[in-house]
């Protein structure tokens, strides 16, 4: 019986090519096979360390055919290399999965650490990475975004996203409305490319600059928790419904009884419309 290979999930630089490990290339070299989110660009590593593996295209988008074929290959003895457009695999792609099947066909599954924008744009923020919350791409619109908002607003620990530049001032403008424009904030661009650029300050003005000045390349955004002193009490969200009905039916508007109710109960103004509407 063929013992089954190993899946190598190399992290590749950010933009610097001097931050690839000397493992990680060593690595690059032995394997048969290289998994790429973005051919292109791993082919471009590839030619700078003289390694010439075989490079498959692996990304959200890829068949499930494809995927097992990886597999495939692990299962007869090949070893492989999971590697995604930049920085760690498996963070905001679909390596999981391939992880996952590895595994279960007794594939070796070993980590090749190195480059992560998350670490990367945290430890230049200027806030704290004790504790930290990582979320990814926000949805455009809709519940999904709102809850991922109203999470960074209520959380005392630091929340990380990942952006697209020409959705960055909507995004920290939604953030300013939810968690309130005073919020300290960072937000790191082109980390470690030539135009790298880390804009810290309040959401306001951190999104007044990328009005001025709109962004371009990869952008990670990094919003502050909640300070323990502006935290607000805990609300019976089954007393707020009660008080809810009842200045609706006294007349008042949705808008209005939303306001009243978070004024009266020192809950998020968010939190009360939400409870209203849902009646």
């Amino acid at each position: 019986m063929v013992e089954a290979g190993t899946l190598h999930v190399l992290a590749t630089p950010l933009g610097n090519l001097g931050d690839l490990s000397d493992r990680a290339k060593d690595v690059l070299r032995t394997v048969s096979v290289v998994a790429a989110e973005d051919t292109r660009r791993a082919r471009i590593l590839l030619n700078h360390v003289d390694a010439t593996p075989r490079v498959v295209s692996f990304h959200a988008h890829s068949t499930a055919g494809r995927l097992d074929s990886i597999v495939a290959r692990l299962e007869a003895g090949e070893h492989v290399a999971l590697m995604a457009d930049a920085g760690t695999p498996t963070v905001s792609d679909p390596g999981a999965e391939l992880v996952r099947r590895a595994r279960e066909v007794g594939a070796t599954v070993v980590a090749v650490p190195g480059p992560s924008a998350v670490a990367a744009a945290l430890s230049v923020s200027g806030l704290s990475a004790d504790r930290f919350s990582f979320v990814g791409f926000s949805p455009r619109k809709g519940k999904d975004r709102r809850r991922l908002l109203e999470h960074a607003a209520s959380s005392p620990w630091t929340t990380v996203f990942f952006e697209a530049p020409l959705r960055l001032v909507s995004l920290l403008r939604d953030l300013g409305e939810t968690c309130g424009e005073d919020r300290q904030v960072a937000v790191a661009r082109e980390l470690t490319k030539v135009y790298e650029e880390v804009q810290t300050g309040t959401l306001a003005q951190v999104k007044g600059y990328y009005e001025e000045n709109p962004p371009r390349g990869e952008v990670t955004v990094v919003v502050g928790g909640q300070p323990l002193s502006k935290a607000r009490p805990v609300v019976n969200e089954a007393e707020a419904r009660d008080r809810a009905k009842a200045l609706l039916e006294e007349g008042l508007s949705r808008r209005d009884t939303a306001d009243r109710l978070a004024k009266e109960l020192s809950m998020a103004r968010r939190e009360a419309y939400r409870i209203v509407t849902n009646l």
